[in-house]
């Protein structure tokens, strides 16, 4: 079982959430349970539009290593371009646990490594999964949520599932 955050600031924002995880199931990533869908501020990078995020828990045959790859490959095929860093995105799919695995490679590390200081992620996460625990820093979700030093915006989408 992993968990995996999704966010979208460009086009058809909750569509592009709900087509990137359509895409991953035909990668062999089958969603388990999503997060409501939330606006959310943007928190660093270059002024831009407010992101939906969800957070997902999903389950995979796939190691760290290929989740990450479907997830890019997902992203690419979503249209997402990599122009400049916490630019505005049509899809940004990020591994956020994988199981209890703590694993620091060249691209990929996991827990993320700003799981812990991020509202839009820990919020949406929290929903579905508030009993995690985070496999280096001994919290579940829940308390990383209330110790989080983030203050930017999270709010339910309106209207969304």
């Amino acid at each position: 079982m992993a968990f995996l955050a999704l966010g979208s600031n460009l086009g058809p924002r909750e569509r592009n959430l709900e087509d990137g995880l359509r895409h991953l199931a035909g990668r062999g990533v089958a969603l388990r349970r999503r997060s409501s869908l939330y606006l959310t501020e943007p928190v660093g990078g270059p002024p831009q539009d407010w992101y939906v995020n969800a957070a997902a828990e999903v389950e995979t045959g796939l190691g760290p290593r290929g989740l990450l790859e479907a997830c890019l490959a997902t992203e690419s095929e979503q249209g997402r371009v990599r122009t400049e860093k916490d630019g505005p995105r049509t899809l940004d799919l990020d591994v956020l646990l994988f199981g209890s695995l703590v694993l620091e490679e060249e691209g990929l590390e996991i827990p993320h490594p700003r799981l812990h200081l991020r509202r839009f992620v820990l919020v949406p996460l929290a929903e579905i999964a508030p009993d995690a625990v985070h496999p280096v820093l001994g919290r579940s979700v829940a308390e990383l949520l209330a110790r989080c030093p983030d203050t930017s915006e999270v709010r339910p989408l309106e209207g969304a599932p």
